[in-house]
């Protein structure tokens, strides 16, 4: 049976992970693990330091944080005891996400109900930056007893993640592969990309071109040009990928196709100042579906996953650390716009 200890040397694996950062996942670990009972007397500090190997001021640093917690109780002259066996209670949750969109906003607020008030969230945006992504991974690891993690497309992004414990982590958004196996809840953008467009392929070809906007080095997934690109050709679509809309510069007998709602907002602007009709003058088509593109005007065509769907998946894994590994489908919602 494993003791206190191994589950600590345990942490050592870890990259990244500070000596005290180490102590504290793993003594939380051992309780999970249920190696600890409520009541149990813990192990001295001169006895970690004996078993360990570490300082005096780590050991002390860790057990504080854990009784902050109310994992662990002090009792003058005695010693440290096992307060608690559920570790769950008050779980904090490191959520790493992209930005605040309109979209993850929804994420958050479906996620945050579901887990309901014994947890507690601090949020954190990278916004795509592998630098600030790396930042907040070494400042949160070891903090957390759950990190739920949107990662970016990086070759440095790897090696970033490996460093979080594998049974407190949950990938979602995007699927990263990892060399080992871990609990995901994401969406998939090639197939789905490709499948919306060759659905509205009929539509889209009662129009001269499609253009789309694509920003290189923007958080926009590369497996959507790609799909893109697949479509044109197998299609024979006329088309033209640029990189930004250029306010005022829509015309009749385009289809046009962008990730970004402020674009989105821009070429609405523009088609009604010309008086252009969406789905008979042009067809316009975005990603990810919100209810202002439901309601506005004849409604905005969009293919999307569900962010709520996300954000339940997610949420179940956090309540009952089943493994989970779900692509959540995208679905293509024709309105006038196409």
């Amino acid at each position: 049976m494993q003791t206190v200890y191994d589950h600590i040397r345990e942490m050592e694996n870890i990259h990244g992970l500070s000596k005290h950062e180490q102590f504290v996942q793993g003594f939380i670990n051992a309780v999970d693990n249920k190696v600890l009972s409520k009541g149990d007397m813990l192990p001295s500090v001169n006895n970690l330091i004996t078993e360990l190997g570490f300082a005096r001021e780590t050991i002390a640093k860790a057990y504080k944080e854990l009784i902050s917690r109310g994992i662990v109780e002090s009792k003058n002259r005695i010693g440290f005891f096992l307060a608690k066996e559920n570790t769950r209670n008050q779980l904090r949750i490191a959520l790493i996400i992209f930005a605040f969109d309109s979209f993850q906003e929804v994420f958050y607020k479906t996620f945050r109900n579901r887990l309901g008030k014994q947890t507690h969230i601090d949020i954190f945006f990278h916004h795509n930056n592998i630098d600030v992504f790396e930042s907040i991974i070494d400042r949160v690891r070891g903090k957390y007893g759950m990190y739920v993690v949107a990662p970016i497309p990086h070759k440095k992004s790897a090696a970033i993640l490996n460093s979080l414990p594998k049974d407190k982590f949950l990938m979602i958004d995007r699927h990263l592969p990892l060399a080992t196996d871990v609990s995901h809840v994401t969406q998939e953008f090639f197939q789905s990309s490709y499948a919306a467009f060759a659905q509205l392929a009929p539509a889209i070809k009662n129009f001269k071109k499609m253009l789309y906007y694509h920003r290189p080095n923007s958080d926009t997934p590369e497996e959507i040009l790609k799909a893109f690109q697949q479509f044109v050709k197998d299609f024979k679509v006329k088309h033209a990928i640029l990189p930004e809309y250029i306010p005022g510069s829509i015309e009749a007998g385009y289809v046009y196709f962008t990730i970004n709602n402020a674009e989105l907002w821009m070429m609405l602007k523009d088609a009604k100042h010309k008086k252009l009709k969406l789905g008979k003058d042009l067809g316009i088509l975005s990603h990810n579906d919100e209810i202002v593109k439901e309601i506005i005007l004849d409604g905005i065509t969009t293919y999307s996953t569900s962010f709520e769907a996300m954000a339940e998946k997610a949420a179940e894994f956090i309540l009952h650390r089943k493994k989970i590994q779900e692509t959540i489908p995208t679905i293509l919602i024709r309105r006038g716009s196409l």
